[in-house]
């Protein structure tokens, strides 16, 4: 099951060092816990 791009940059923001983080282990596991 896969979540839309509005999610990802939601969780990226929430999460990340920076909105566009997306490579940091927390953005990663946030993503993949959302799944």
């Amino acid at each position: 099951m896969s979540i839309d791009k509005v999610k990802k940059k939601e969780l990226r923001e929430k999460f990340g060092y920076h909105p566009t983080d997306s490579g940091s282990s927390e953005v990663q596991i946030a993503v993949l816990t959302e799944r």
